[in-house]
């Protein structure tokens, strides 16, 4: 008991003891206990924060869109470190690479600018090199933000670190294939650029034109660098095809070439339409200014540009465009608008990280494990490092939502820019007026998209509307849009070679070899139609015995013919196999006679009576007569007498009988 009173006297002294030095406070020292913790943090966090972040850039410098986007990524770096309010002191600084169009080079540059450790990387404006440098992205895990890359198929889930900044090519092809239902074509032919970008646009138009019953009925592929002489002889076999639209999905930097060799083999002319991605619109927009040369070569040429709402923002920067320096250059290329694509993907980059750090996102970066050294090798692997944030970062990426100089930057579940745009443009003169919008949400349409997202989606047939187009050969009228090929074969008509009323369809010696009143018909059918029909007239039978329809009609389901012109009766089982006309007349019961009038032959009647005819016909009117003196022979006395008297009644009798109504009709037609 002692022991424990000791012990619990020592520990109130303790307390005492201890309480007293906590209640003394040195003098000028101010207690903040609740607070203790969250200094503590913010000290750490602002200690943690980097006072530089790197932004890498990847894309073709010397290009129509590289040569727009380079002063414009520039001067968002400026506009944000310039910006007080955003990033709170961190400099962003832009690492620059040039990709030279080469996935090779492009794959090269982006493993050396995965060495600078970029928290984000801006481009590349090719798809082709997209696919390959996504690779490296994806192993260590850095965001790529890309302005120019439109391939629909980036989009997958193969990529989870690539983030299209600009709107996807798989809503461009489907404007196309409104454009073309409007107007009411059903084939077109596809002239594209042989890679990722070109290929991927043309499959994607494959699946819109089939919704809308169309489809592409030839595929006309190019390479980057062909010569003139090989477009030529490739726009020289689409001239041969029956379809007269051309939809060109090519690069800004050499798909004039395509309209050089269109123009120099007349097919700019009247019939043609050309509709162009929007590759064109990207190159006219970049040129100091309108070339009449160029503008000749594209004369009714129907286009579609990205739609930028004309806010302040836009005009804005607009407005500084020729004043911005770059590398001592007192003037930067063209602008389009891929600059402005550019110019937010610096800013989303910018707001993700701000939010990135307030959340205390780890910026540190770590050593890739799967990265070996070989012995000897002079790849220097090991100074590619994983960004430890980056799959944070990429979330936080996907739920910015904020307005730039392209319009809303907000991303839906799949990734792309919420609000789908395209200006659809008409080239004529010495510029390109504006006919008409595309949309995602109402498609063709007159009015602005964004005074339609507050009205329900309208997408009905009556509501698809532009303003009047000029088509090439400077004509208002809509172009059929096709015509029969010059390699094609001109179309089989059989016509059945009765041996009777030849006055339907009959062998001729004339130039069509054929003639009678269903030709006649067909003939006068085809003159109404707005444009020539090749045909071959084809006899089917050998002209000494009628033919058999039910094997015609096979045949011409067969495609041995093209189709029949004759005498051919529309009944349960032929309809089944082939569509037939409306019947031009009725037959029934009539008799056909020549329209010239014949001198009349009192004894025509008796034509059709052969000698057996007769032999039959005096056999039975005796035994009509025989039978007359039989039943009467009994009973009836003008019947009796002499024989002489009796063969004289029984033929006056069957005289009587038989052969007065026939001569009453030979009276009446004499």
């Amino acid at each position: 008991m002692e022991e424990v009173l000791l012990i619990s006297r020592f520990m109130t002294r303790t307390l005492i003891l201890l309480s007293l030095c906590f209640m003394w406070v040195p003098p000028g020292v101010v207690c903040r206990t609740g607070n203790a913790s969250a200094s503590s943090s913010s000290s750490s966090s602002s200690s943690l924060k980097p006072k530089v972040i790197n932004i890498g850039s990847l894309f073709t410098l010397n290009s129509v869109i590289g040569r727009a986007a380079r002063p414009a990524l520039q001067a968002a770096i400026d506009d944000v470190n310039a910006d007080p309010t955003i990033l709170n002191g961190v400099e962003l600084k832009l690492v620059l690479h040039d990709t030279n169009c080469s996935s090779f080079v492009g794959t090269v540059e982006a493993l050396q600018l995965m060495e600078s450790e970029v928290a984000v990387a801006i481009g590349p404006q090719s798809s082709g090199i997209a696919h390959v440098i996504s690779h490296v992205v994806n192993e260590l895990h850095v965001p790529l933000l890309s302005f120019g890359a439109t391939d629909p198929t980036l989009s997958s889930l193969q990529y989870p670190y690539f983030l299209r900044t600009t709107h996807s090519d798989y809503f461009q092809m489907y404007a196309v294939a409104d454009l073309v239902d409007l107007f009411g074509w059903r084939e077109v032919i596809a002239i594209f650029v042989d890679d990722d970008y070109g290929r991927s646009g043309i499959s994607v138009l494959g699946d819109a034109l089939a919704k809308k019953r169309a489809k592409i009925s030839y595929k006309a592929a190019f390479s980057h660098g062909d010569p003139k002489s090989k477009i030529n002889d490739l726009l020289v076999e689409v001239n041969l095809m029956e379809s007269r639209v051309y939809v060109v999905h090519v690069n800004p930097d050499t798909g004039l070439n395509i309209f050089a060799v269109a123009n120099a083999l007349n097919m700019m002319s009247g019939n043609y339409v050309w509709i162009a991605t929007d590759w064109l619109p990207t190159y006219l927009d970049s040129m100091e200014a309108a070339d009449p040369d160029t503008m000749n070569l594209l004369q009714g040429v129907v286009a579609l540009r990205r739609y930028t709402p004309d806010t302040n923002l836009k005009k804005s920067f607009m407005s500084r465009w020729k004043n911005l320096k770059y590398n001592g250059s007192a003037s930067p290329a063209g602008f389009n608008s891929f600059a402005l694509y550019a110019y937010d993907s610096v800013w989303l980059a910018a707001h993700a990280l701000e939010v990135f750090l307030n959340e205390g996102g780890n910026f540190s970066f770590s050593k890739d494990p799967t990265l070996h050294v070989a012995n000897g090798s002079m790849l220097h692997l090991e100074s590619l490092h994983v960004f430890n944030g980056g799959q944070q970062l990429l979330s936080t990426l996907l739920r910015m939502n904020f307005t730039g100089l392209s319009g809303q930057i907000q991303f839906d579940p799949d990734k792309h820019l919420v609000h789908p745009a395209y200006d659809v443009l008409n080239v004529g003169g010495t510029g390109m007026r504006r006919i008409g919008y595309w949309s995602n949400y109402s498609h063709l349409s007159i009015v602005p998209p964004e005074s339609l997202y507050t009205k329900p989606p309208n997408l009905s047939t009556g509501s698809q509307h532009l303003y009047s187009v000029i088509w090439p050969g400077e004509t208002t009228a809509k172009p059929r849009g096709w015509v029969f090929p010059n390699n094609g074969q001109p179309l089989r008509i059989a016509v059945p070679n009765r041996v009777g009323y030849k006055e339907f369809a009959s062998k001729d010696k004339g130039p069509q070899g054929v003639r009678g009143y269903c030709i006649d018909v067909f003939e006068a059918a085809i003159s109404l139609l707005p444009y020539a029909v090749p045909r071959t007239y084809m006899l089917y039978g050998d002209g000494k015995r009628n033919p058999n329809y039910n094997e015609l009609v096979s045949q011409v389901a067969q495609n041995k013919y093209d189709a029949a012109v004759g005498d051919i009766s529309i009944v349960t089982n032929r309809t089944k196999i082939v569509d037939f006309t409306q019947p031009y007349m009725e037959s029934g019961l009539v008799v056909v006679a020549p329209v010239k009038e014949a001198k009349s032959n009192p004894w025509a009647f008796l034509k059709p009576f052969t000698k057996e005819m007769w032999f039959v016909t005096a056999a039975f009117f005796l035994f009509v007569g025989a039978v007359v003196w039989i039943l009467e022979h009994r009973i009836n006395h003008e019947f009796r007498g002499p024989p002489s008297q009796q063969l004289i009644t029984i033929f006056w009798l069957v005289f009587l009988t038989h052969l007065c109504p026939l001569l009453n009709r030979w009276l009446l037609f004499i």
